[in-house]
């Protein structure tokens, strides 16, 4: 029982991590000391089902209950403090930086240029994206109210995506989500679940979001068990030029996404002292 409700917890703090832009819930697997058993236990789900499955539903438990329990928060904090929210994302990417960096110091494939390359162009992928939306003006944010059939198969493969990265350390799903600008429309979705608000809709485009996420959990897992076994530090740099443009994109994001956005001085100092608090959280977890 008492090691059933410490996988909850757990999986509660991973949970904590997906809903916050920013945050990895594979990098808070690995602090937990509980990544690499959740990763084999999902990619070799039926070698030992029942060890498994007492494994995972615990973990899954927690993360759910902590994605219901904290959408109304993140939506009220990106309504009324979208700066300080913004900056306090910023700085939790900050603070892990020295955790991943650690990951390949000193090791000989650190020195290679094909692992400089490969950060150069998961680095550029994100930035491009970003700066399209914010040079072309796009609004890509998903109205979810009212979905075709073509939106529903979108859905469903955003679902599989940010599955893939909410699990692969020092990537944040939810940042994912929110470049594909279906971050807001999530978040409002759970809290008009939890005030059981137009339930059979909701209910349709939730459970098309829930089963792309396990679906690509599920897909994901094996690939992410073989390039960090052959292809580790070459992986890191990868995550590595991720989270550096992550520090540009989610300003970018946040500046398209939120709606009559205002900046002030006191929110910029605020969010300033929340950035630092930001990294001085996240580095003290990544230093565990």
């Amino acid at each position: 029982m008492k090691d059933n409700l410490l996988l909850v917890l757990k999986g509660y703090i991973m949970g904590i991590a997906n809903i916050i832009p920013g945050v990895s819930g594979g990098t808070l697997a690995i602090i937990l000391g509980i990544y690499e058993r959740f990763i084999g236990a999902i990619s070799h789900f039926f070698s030992n089902l029942k060890e498994n499955v007492k494994f995972l539903i615990p973990i899954a438990i927690g993360m759910v209950l902590a994605i219901v329990t904290l959408s109304r928060i993140i939506d009220y904090s990106y309504d009324h403090f979208p700066i300080p929210t913004c900056l306090f994302f910023v700085g939790l990417v900050l603070g892990g930086i020295p955790m991943l960096v650690s990951k390949v110091k000193g090791k000989e494939e650190s020195k290679h240029i094909s692992s400089y390359i490969i950060f150069m162009i998961t680095f550029a992928v994100v930035i491009i994206v970003a700066c399209s939306k914010l040079l072309f003006n796009l609004d890509m944010t998903v109205n979810l109210s009212k979905l075709s059939m073509l939106g529903y198969l979108l859905l469903f493969l955003v679902g599989m995506i940010a599955a893939a990265t909410m699990i692969i350390p020092g990537v944040s799903g939810s940042l994912v989500l929110m470049m594909l600008g279906y971050y807001y429309p999530i978040i409002n979705l759970i809290k008009q679940l939890t005030q059981f608000k137009d339930l059979y809709h909701n209910m349709l485009v939730a459970t098309t979001f829930g089963i792309g996420v396990l679906l690509g959990i599920i897909l994901i897992s094996k690939l992410i068990e073989f390039l960090f076994k052959k292809y580790e530090v070459k992986t890191y740099f990868g995550v590595l030029g991720f989270i550096f443009a992550s520090v540009i994109a989610i300003p970018i994001s946040t500046y398209l996404e939120v709606k009559n956005l205002i900046v002030d001085v006191p929110q910029i100092i605020i969010g300033l002292i929340v950035m630092l608090i930001g990294i001085a959280i996240s580095y003290k977890l990544g230093d565990q």
